[in-house]
């Protein structure tokens, strides 16, 4: 049986220039396949309009993938044909379902082709000033108190007994939530980066200590997709 190439396209993630943030290469490959592995196919369209698809999207296969797929529907994805794997935003397989379907793939033998484009965690890593050269991202944090308060302060002595930078993330709506657990659990001096919005027009990133943090201006980071970064070395 033949096998064709799983390639894991990004997507934009707010930002309305495609030549900005996806090489040319990308979008070639992009407007050529007819087969996808998407989290929501109605969204997926919409990018593949963006990207100037020139077939009808109604003919484009869709599979659907996202956290409630099983393992077992994961085989019936792959048939053989060139497919191209979209997360929701910036890059599949980073704080995205698409994993269990590029691991099937190496199982089976298929080719996986990585593309170049935006991933909200490494951008705001590099913007950070933290260490690059050792981090982790942990996804998210407990919701409520006191587990939230409690992965907080782990966080932060891992990051100064490793000195490594801690990234994690958060639904939009809250963020607020989030950001005032982080001033009040984490130290004067540990160094906390807020990436919002990254690569939209509204994008901003500050790094600054807990203390700057309470005392300074606070940015407003409601339904704005965000990235913190904590760094405590």
């Amino acid at each position: 049986m033949s096998h064709g190439t799983l390639y894991l396209i990004p997507v934009p993630m707010g930002g309305d220039r495609l030549d900005a943030i996806l090489p040319a290469d990308v979008l070639h490959i992009a407007r050529r396949l007819t087969h996808f592995v998407v989290e929501n196919a109605k969204t997926a369209r919409a990018v593949l309009k963006q990207f100037e698809t020139p077939h009808e999207l109604r003919s484009l296969w869709m599979g659907e993938l996202n956290e409630h797929t099983r393992d077992a529907e994961l085989a019936a994805l792959l048939a053989g044909n060139d497919v191209g794997l979209m997360s929701e935003a910036g890059c599949p397989g980073i704080a995205d379902p698409g994993a269990n379907l590029i691991r099937l793939a190496h199982a089976r033998g298929i080719r996986v082709a990585p593309l170049v484009g935006p991933s909200s965690i490494l951008l705001a890593l590099m913007a950070a000033g933290a260490n690059g050269q050792k981090f982790r991202f942990n996804g998210y944090l407990p919701a409520q108190e006191p587990g939230r308060a409690e992965a907080i302060r782990k966080l932060e002595q891992e990051s100064s007994k490793q000195q490594q930078a801690e990234l994690f993330i958060e639904t939009p709506y809250r963020n607020e939530a989030l950001f005032a657990a982080l001033l009040a659990a984490c130290r004067p001096n540990t160094q906390l980066t807020v990436a919002c919005d990254l690569t939209a027009a509204g994008e901003w990133i500050a790094t600054r200590t807990i203390t700057q943090w309470k005392h300074g201006e606070r940015p407003s980071l409601n339904k704005r997709p965000t990235v913190f970064v904590l760094y405590a070395a």
